[in-house]
């Protein structure tokens, strides 16, 4: 194969899966699977799709899907009309087209971390956790009986059916923790009386 070969299948590969990228993310549609890897370590994970950025470390990395794509189109394009159209021999035409290609890469990239990934994007498990949540008890809960928590989670307010954790009345207005959540149901304990424990 020669090179404006090679240079052409890597752009028309890396512009390719980029459109499929950029359209998969578009409708919602979201592939994700592991590379296998023989050791203890999981390998990355690769997804596809735009708008799926997987943080590592509480960053964005900056080798994922979409930079990879970027790089292989920029490389592949560059490299092409540098062999084809301006006859440029094999290893000068190689090295900018891989300078092409990081340059698009961190262009995209910066572009992503900047402007379309939001830090609170990537919600771990521990965001939805309801034990330790501090509330308002917003409808009274009468001995053994069901009220309303009022509680702010993830910068938001919501609220939930709520019982008291020891079976006794708690007034509206008191500021209680959540100790148990089943079933849709919060389990509260007053804030003073957890306060005065400990």
């Amino acid at each position: 194969m020669s090179w404006p070969g090679l240079f052409l299948g890597c752009f028309v590969f890396g512009f390719a899966l980029s459109v499929l990228s950029f359209a998969l993310s578009v409708i919602g549609v979201h592939f994700h699977f592991h590379l296998p890897f023989t050791t203890e370590f999981h390998g990355p994970h690769l997804h596809l799709g735009a708008a799926s950025a997987h943080a590592m470390g509480g960053g964005v990395s900056p080798v994922n899907f979409p930079t990879l794509m970027v790089f292989l189109a920029w490389f592949g394009g560059t490299g092409y009309l540098l062999t084809s159209e301006f006859r440029w021999l094999a290893v000068p035409a190689l090295s900018v087209a891989v300078l092409a290609g990081i340059a698009g890469s961190a262009i995209i990239f910066w572009l992503m971390a900047r402007v379309l990934w939001s830090p609170h994007e990537n919600m771990q498990s521990v965001d939805y956790q309801m034990v330790g949540v501090l509330g308002q008890i917003s409808h009274a809960i009468r001995a053994g009986g069901t009220g309303e928590l009022v509680y702010s989670h993830g910068g938001t307010r919501h609220s939930c059916a709520v019982r008291s954790a020891d079976g006794t009345s708690i007034d509206k207005g008191e500021e209680v923790v959540v100790t148990a959540y089943e079933r849709g149901i919060a389990y509260v304990r007053r804030w003073d009386d957890l306060a005065e424990s400990h």
